[in-house]
């Protein structure tokens, strides 16, 4: 199996089925250092279970954020502040639109 196959049943099995990804595991699959999701962590961007590093565990909306996290600071240089407000303004035009929708 490929390494980005590798990636896409993880995810999948994230997605899908609710597992809880270790920091280890969200750190490969996002490519960063653990000190990157930390400082994600510390801004209040990811919201882990576990309250020691070591305990941290992350759910599928945790990949998804840190994905977008390190996407808008890599393309358009936004500080962590900046990307917390962003992600937050994002799900809430997200929430708005699938109202609409109903």
């Amino acid at each position: 199996m490929k390494k980005k196959e590798i990636l896409s049943v993880l995810e999948g099995l994230v997605l899908e089925e609710g597992n809880a990804l270790t920091l280890r595991q969200l750190c490969r699959v996002c490519s960063v250092h653990a000190e990157c999701i930390i400082e994600l962590v510390d801004e209040g961007i990811l919201e882990p279970t576990g309250t020691a590093v070591e305990q941290y565990r992350f759910h599928g909306d945790s990949l998804r954020r840190a994905r977008t996290a390190f996407r808008l600071q890599r393309d358009l240089g936004i500080n962590l502040a900046g990307v917390a407000l962003a992600l937050d303004l994002l799900e809430e035009i997200e929430q708005l639109r699938s109202r609409i929708r109903f």
